[in-house]
């Protein structure tokens, strides 16, 4: 059966939709939400907005997978600052990052606001070459990797070879359908040699956290994978193994995606968006702000404090 989207209604909470509705959505693999504005975060002019609203017009759904704080950041960014151009922005949150480019490829949702195209997700994007507008870059230093706490011993991927003992046999991984999940099995298990010592675990993001919060709170040994940027770097005090062979692959950038016809109907704000550029310092203070300072919730609280400190970074709207 082919999963198809449900677009969130108008008007219902991002908890209520959650609650409400996912019992329903989990076989589809997404979570529907509201989330959708005609007033963004607020009647404050947000940073470098100008007051009175834009003149562009239109209904615009991001689709992201929440717990991929990287999504959830920008998906509240480009609300608050499209909202002032005029724009009415829904939200679809999305459990599998396949489902989410077959809904971008099919026209369910209009965007994908943090995408890893290059590298990590070219599978996806190859299976739907000429059905995905590519609106622009964001940010050019995207990584994955595997990662162990700064107390422990180990520096390099080579080093977990016999080790296995030490982490009870196992990596703890993400969602199954992860560009990264694919590449620590295919590619750097086998190249490595672990995949005759190490299991690795699978469930979500927010699985893995709770492993690896737990882990270092005891001081205990653990091997997850990971990437940059993602706040539970620095929260963690966690450090990315070497990868001497190469096997994950290059640094990449982080893309705006849009379903063909994007730029044709919203060319406001395919030009908008396509300027955004941030860089570590940039981005890190916005997720980390969204993810830690302000929390589920308050995400559109935490774009207005990040545009307060940075006021001139983004394009005028």
């Amino acid at each position: 059966m082919t999963n198809r989207l449900i677009l969130p209604r108008r008007g219902v909470s991002r908890r209520a939709a959650l609650m409400g509705g996912s019992a329903g959505l989990m076989g589809l693999g997404l979570v529907a939400c509201g989330g959708s504005s005609d007033g963004g975060s607020g009647d404050s002019d947000g940073g470098s907005a100008s007051d009175g609203g834009g003149s562009a017009s239109g209904t615009i759904n991001m689709g992201y997978i929440p717990s991929w704080s990287d999504g959830l950041s920008m998906a509240y960014l480009l609300e608050n600052r499209l909202t002032a151009m005029g724009y009415t922005i829904e939200h679809t949150e999305i459990a599998e990052a396949g489902v989410l480019y077959q809904g971008l490829a099919q026209g369910d949702v209009d965007m994908y606001p943090s995408a890893w195209p290059e590298v990590t997700h070219k599978e996806y994007m190859d299976q739907h070459e000429g059905d995905i507008e590519d609106i622009g870059s964001y940010y050019e230093n995207a990584k994955l990797n595997l990662s162990v706490p700064d107390y422990m011993d180990i520096s390099s991927i080579e080093d977990l070879v016999g080790q296995a003992d030490r982490f009870g046999g196992q990596i703890i991984g993400i969602e199954p359908g992860a560009g990264l999940t694919a590449a620590t099995q295919d590619s750097v298990m086998p190249g490595y040699g672990l995949d005759s010592e190490y299991e690795l675990v699978l469930s979500s993001t927010t699985g893995m956290l709770t492993e690896l919060e737990s882990a270092v709170n005891a001081e205990e040994d653990i091997v997850v994978t990971l990437w940059t940027p993602f706040w539970a770097n620095t929260t963690y005090s966690v450090k990315a193994l070497e990868d001497p062979e190469g096997l994950f692959g290059e640094a990449e950038k982080l893309h705006f995606l849009g379903r063909t016809g994007f730029e044709e109907e919203f060319p406001e704000a395919a030009d908008f968006i396509s300027q955004i550029k941030l860089t570590d310092e940039e981005y890190g203070n916005l997720e980390d702000k969204v993810v830690n300072e302000f929390g589920e919730g308050k995400e559109p609280e935490a774009v207005e404090a990040w545009l307060e400190e940075y006021p001139d970074l983004l394009p005028a709207v």
